[in-house]
């Protein structure tokens, strides 16, 4: 099968969040399993062209925009420790600058900059002679890919057995544009959008929704938030449009790469260890605790460290678990370490606690992949109480790790992360299910209480070491959706 994946991020090259880890690993998945795989990415200013051996092509490639034509030059590396191509498609006006979407808002123009980007990557594949036989659309930034699959190229003999799936990865951030913009740049005529037409939502052309419309499928990042976003709130005002394609909706839980986050062959952390060496993460425990400088002596390493990588925002749950976490720390019953930025009431809420309980917490602003990891391996516990969670990749982290995840039962977090029952040893890990400050606690005190209390916390982190949450099983499922979406255009 021929597969050209489309997306705004893939890691490593450009990464805000999960969306890069999947984009990035599951290619590499299908690639192993012998499909042929295209990965299409804007060459964006901060990508390093030299570090990642990225290389300018002969082509250049003519792009309808409206009723003219602009032009992207066609970059091609590959990801890494592959044969997979990634091509990058440089516009100097669109991506040469700094950052992905831009700082808060996002940038003025970023209609313009993906629905070129949606179309310049359909050229691009035609001009490159890959023939696909799906396109594999990633989020609002790549959902018009769809539509114009539907309505524009449908009837090129290039493209008229192609399948469109478009896995919608947050439903939070739909791409909501000025109307009369969005359909010029994006060739769809003005006709086509009217009061509940597939465009539209609220007066305003929504990306998310038109990909969700013309989709062969629509998938999202977890059987939970597949059913959530058709039936409560977290479908952010689609919940209409998702009903209408409920027959093709279909949720694909995320997997991780275990090429890079494997506890036994780890380059960022300090020893190696796996589910029958599980006395070595003690030893990661400690590096972490002398990283972070704070006490890692014998008797200070007994303490549980919590750790986070997070953005600090709403949805991750920090407004809840401030409260709880503090009282934990006035009582020196555990140690905070957590990477991550984001609003700075939350910011500077850290920063008090640091300097608060100086040899009990330490906060990283920023983010920094290699002491992900080390949080990872080092924790006894990993926190996320988040608001809402579309599926959530470091809670399978933390239990490749042995952490012990304490989470919300939402989304993904709730398909990935079973309540451990004393009475059976059966679990991996503490749930919770209100989204308050006291279900945060309770959740945090059951979780402290499993701490060296044996057999349980042996046992917790055996079972959740023992998942098989691997890139592997979902890039299999999206096979089977890929074959379905085929069915229409056979």
């Amino acid at each position: 099968m021929n597969i050209l994946v489309v997306a705004a991020e893939v890691a490593p090259f450009a990464k805000v969040g999960g969306l890069a880890d999947m984009t990035g690993a599951l290619p590499r998945a299908w690639s192993e399993e012998g499909h042929d795989v295209a990965v299409m990415l804007p060459l964006y200013g901060t990508i390093d062209v030299e570090h990642y051996g990225i290389v300018k092509t002969s082509h250049v490639v003519s792009v309808p925009v409206g009723y003219w034509t602009e032009y992207a030059e066609v970059w091609k590396g590959f990801l890494p420790d592959t044969s997979v191509p990634v091509y990058f498609l440089r516009s100097s006006e669109y991506f040469d600058r700094k950052g992905i979407y831009g700082y808060h808002d996002g940038f003025e123009d970023n209609d313009r900059r993906y629905l070129f980007f949606c179309r310049a990557a359909i050229e691009t594949a035609k001009a490159l002679g890959f023939q696909p036989d799906v396109i594999h659309a990633h989020d609002y930034h790549t959902a018009p890919c769809m539509p114009m699959l539907a309505t524009q190229y449908r009837h090129d003999p290039f493209y008229a057995h192609t399948a469109g799936v478009f896995t919608i990865h947050n439903m939070a951030f739909q791409g909501m544009y000025d109307p009369v913009r969005a359909m010029e740049f994006g060739g769809f005529p003005p006709s086509e959008f009217y009061p509940q037409s597939w465009y539209e939502h609220h007066g305003s052309f929504n990306a998310m929704k038109a990909g969700i419309m013309f989709a062969d499928k629509v998938t999202t990042v977890s059987p939970t938030y597949s059913q959530e976003i058709r039936w409560t709130n977290e479908g952010m005002g689609l919940q209409g449009a998702l009903q209408k394609r409920a027959a093709d909706l279909v949720g694909v839980l995320n997997g991780i790469d275990t090429s890079i986050w494997n506890p036994t062959s780890d380059v960022h952390t300090a020893v190696p260890f796996d589910v029958r060496t599980l006395a070595k993460k003690a030893v990661n425990k400690r590096a972490l605790l002398r990283e972070a400088r704070l006490p890692s002596g014998a008797e200070a390493a007994d303490l549980p460290v919590i750790g986070m990588v997070s953005r600090l925002t709403e949805q991750k749950g920090i407004p809840i678990m401030m409260r709880a976490v503090w009282d934990i720390l006035e009582q020196r019953r555990a140690r905070l370490i957590i990477l991550g930025s984001g609003m700075r009431e939350y910011e500077d809420f850290f920063l008090r606690a640091e300097e608060r309980f100086p040899e009990h917490v330490r906060f990283v602003k920023g983010y920094n992949e290699p002491l992900s990891h080390r949080i990872q391996a080092g924790a006894d516990l990993y926190l996320m109480p988040s608001q809402f969670e579309p599926c959530g990749l470091t809670q399978m982290y933390a239990m490749a790790y042995g952490t012990v995840p304490v989470v919300r039962s939402i989304g993904g977090l709730a398909d990935t992360v079973t309540h451990y029952e004393r009475s059976t040893l059966q679990g991996t890990g503490v749930r919770f299910h209100d989204y308050d400050e006291s279900a945060v606690a309770y959740a945090l005190d059951h979780a402290l209480g499993l701490y060296n209390d044996e057999p349980h916390w042996t046992q917790v982190r055996t079972n959740a070491m023992q998942q098989d949450n691997s890139i592997g099983v979902a890039a299999r499922h999206y096979l089977e959706v890929f074959s379905w979406a085929r069915e229409r255009h056979a």
